[in-house]
């Protein structure tokens, strides 16, 4: 083994990370320790892409092919409805709102899947399950291929750096097109895709795939594909998976030189072979493995299954760190070791009638029932009384879990993205990766007896989903709830209607618009009051500068104060101070970001100097700059991709421009044309329905959070105007 300080890039088993330490691979090597080669046989994987690429549809036939479940069911048309979509808004919407967990075996191997949802407004769902995953599929549409929610979920992987297979779906469809997928893999996600296998027939044609690692030709037969025939490549294909098959061999050549020399001296490599090369490369993140099917017709799953075991990690081949809160936060390596202290996350929360469902990934040690574990963020302790396997709503009692299992702990009272340890340890791995709200709607009971069920329903959800916000404007008393996308905000509406009977008016959604200084300016002011008694003054002198649109924190405090000019007790109450102004502003009462302030000189008081002395002038300060700072109303932008056929592309084109939408390209298919935009977000409130009206009911969309952005002059006036007459209606 080998480090780098620094960057610290560590080898192990010849692999390098950028990242201190978060992936080696390692060969499992235990000396005939039984508890750690069954971990070597656990893969936990997440099933993510875009809406409607299949994702759910792909977790059942796995759930049927390996013996899960004995009769499938489908996201849409008659029946139960699919089993990871266990909701009654899931089934009736033929979508995925929570991520459904669920654990299968195969080739004796155990798998935890993560089926998470594809629609941007419940991402939360996906990038929680990504934090705790040591590998993914990432589902791509034949036709559809790279789209917008790909991009996102592809971002996700790399900041957990998630290895990955890629699963190009509905090969069955018109216009599909495995060729140009992977080509937008490479283009468009700056990924190395290596395909192993290579479609028979396409469209209506779709028969099975060739496997360019074997060299055979796979047909799925019976009445559910669940028969599997391997034989020669058909004649006519043989040129084409010869060619296919030496670009895999060049694409893994390029990182193995006992592959590359092979090659040269035109020597065959065998099987076990190239598997080896593709686990070690895909587990390192150099490439993605490329497969291909229809889940819908049932080909090509099992297959699929046997890549998840063969080129995914176990938790032995993935490295997780934590901080040691004991030690200043110092950087330590987790072991998935049975044996050792045990370390898990809870990464989701559900809140039910018999208490709280807590979805946990066990990192090291062992989690057993009726012991007692600390929560190392409250110093709390807890005893787990109950622990089960869940199987979507479905659960199975366990007494023990250990390295790589993720089960639900009942009744244990945490937050989403604590840490657990024994008493031993007190460690806190990295949270996960939120979004802040962007859209917001008034909510009141239909009935004042309702209040009270309004209350919990609302207190459940924002425990359960970090992205949801509730507060109580102090002007209106109206209770406010926001979130990423109207859709989330829809669905939750409806679940409080649902689950707890209580009939509620809502207001129209509201943007979540920032304020922003535009240029420097600076502060002089001085707390002075004397009320007969003590005496209070604070008095601070500094700049105010504009931070770039990219940079990492919103708002930065600077201390550049000498000589004790203010006493060094006091800097914190500046600070203080200045946060409580940033969090509503002077001009129309959003928040303050982009915005850096430095403080550089000020006075004190001998007698009257105090906390709250200094925390005034700060806030009084900052409102002092900001006025002259000429502050702007930022507007949310989104990312719009809307699919259309050709026929209606000038029309929605036109639409889009309408609302004030940029349009940055088009993708012309076969059969649809792809439109991407940046729209402000005030003007894309009830689109669904306007899409459809335009476009006969054939165009689709989905929409995410970009940027913010300066609104124009006219837009700045009337949130400006707005927020000044909320204000004179709530006096009066």
């Amino acid at each position: 083994m080998a480090a780098r300080e620094g960057g610290r890039v560590e080898f192990w088993g010849g692999v390098a990370t950028d990242r201190p330490g978060w992936i080696r691979h390692r060969p499992v090597m235990h000396d005939g320790n039984k508890a750690m080669e069954a971990i070597g046989k656990f893969r936990n994987i997440g099933i993510s892409a875009h809406i409607d690429s299949g994702k759910t549809t792909l977790t059942e036939r796995i759930l049927f092919y390996s013996g899960r479940i004995h009769k499938i069911g489908e996201v849409r048309g008659a029946g139960d409805g699919a089993t990871m979509d266990h909701m009654e808004l899931e089934k009736e919407r033929g979508i995925t709102i929570t991520s459904a967990a669920t654990q299968v075996e195969w080739n004796k191997h155990k798998v935890n899947i993560i089926d998470t949802p594809g629609h941007v407004d419940f991402t939360v769902e996906v990038e929680r399950s990504l934090r705790v995953l040591d590998g993914a599929i990432l589902v791509l549409c034949g036709v559809g291929g790279v789209q917008s929610q790909s991009l996102t979920v592809d971002r996700q992987m790399k900041r957990y750096n998630v290895p990955r297979i890629a699963f190009i779906n509905k090969l069955d469809r018109t216009g599909a097109d495995p060729a140009r997928v992977i080509r937008e893999i490479e283009e468009k996600l700056n990924l190395t895709p290596v395909q192993l296998q290579l479609p028979i027939g396409l469209e209506n044609d779709h028969a099975g795939v060739i496997d360019l690692v074997a060299m055979q030709a796979v047909y799925f037969e019976g009445g559910m594909g669940e028969e599997i025939r391997r034989t020669e490549i058909p004649d006519e294909m043989k040129d084409e998976a010869d060619r296919a098959r030496h670009g895999m061999l060049d694409a893994l050549s390029l990182y193995d030189d006992e592959l590359m020399e092979m090659i040269l001296e035109e020597k065959e490599p065998d099987v076990d072979q190239l598997q080896t090369i593709i686990r070690r490369l895909a587990i390192g993140r150099e490439i993605v493995p490329v497969m291909m099917g229809s889940a819908f017709k049932n080909r090509g799953v099992q297959l699929l299954l046997d890549a998840i075991v063969r080129y995914l990690p176990s938790p032995l081949d993935r490295m997780y760190y934590a901080r040691d809160n004991d030690n200043d936060g110092a950087e330590v390596a987790m072991t998935a070791d049975p044996d050792a202290p045990l370390c898990a996350m809870a990464f989701k929360l559900v809140d039910e009638n018999f208490g709280q469902l807590t979805y946990t990934r066990v990192y090291q040690g062992t989690l057993k029932k009726g012991e007692t574990i600390v929560n190392t963020r409250t110093r709390k302790t807890a005893r787990v009384g109950r622990m089960v396997l869940m199987h979507a709503n479905d659960r199975e009692d366990i007494t023990e879990a250990g390295p790589g299992d993720i089960v639900a702990m009942i009744g244990v009272d945490c937050a989403s993205g604590d840490t657990f340890c024994d008493d031993s340890l007190n460690y806190a791995l990295e949270n996960i990766q939120t979004i802040e709200p962007v859209i917001s709607l008034a909510i009141e009971p239909a009935k004042g007896a309702d209040r009270d069920k309004l209350g919990k329903a609302l207190q459940r959800f924002v425990r359960e989903d970090p992205t949801f916000h509730v507060r109580t404007d102090q002007e209106s008393g109206e209770t406010i709830i926001a979130g990423v996308g109207e859709l989330q905000l829809e669905v939750y509406v409806e679940r409080i209607k649902r689950e707890y009977g209580c009939d509620v008016v809502v207001g129209a959604p509201k943007v979540t618009y920032r304020e922003a200084p535009t240029r420097e300016a600076e502060f002089d002011y001085k707390h002075k009051k004397q009320t007969g008694g003590s005496g209070q003054y604070g008095h601070v002198v500094g700049r105010m500068e504009v931070l770039p649109e990219e940079a990492e924190e919103e708002f930065e405090f600077i201390n550049k104060v000498t000589g004790g000019r203010i006493p060094t007790e006091y800097i914190p109450s500046c600070e203080k101070g200045f946060r409580a102004a940033v969090a509503k502003g002077p001009l129309a009462d959003y928040p303050v970001v982009r915005v850096r302030v430095v403080l550089e000189d000020g006075t004190t008081h001998a007698v009257d100097s105090s906390d709250i002395a200094y925390r005034i002038a700060a806030k009084e300060g900052f409102k002092q700059a900001y006025l002259k700072a000429k502050p702007a109303i930022l507007e949310p932008i989104m990312k719009v991709e809307v699919e259309v056929t050709s026929e209606y592309q000038g029309a929605v084109v036109g639409d889009l421009t309408s609302r004030r939408g940029m349009v940055l390209g088009t993708e012309m298919k076969p059969d649809t044309t792809t439109i991407l935009a940046e729209v402000p977000l005030a003007n894309m409130f009830g689109y669904a329905t306007d899409l459809r009206s335009a476009t006969a009911g054939q165009g689709t969309f989905s929409m995410e959070f970009g940027c913010y952005r300066q609104a124009p002059r006219d837009v700045q006036e009337e949130v400006v105007a707005k927020a000044r007459d909320g204000k004179q209606t709530a006096k009066s």
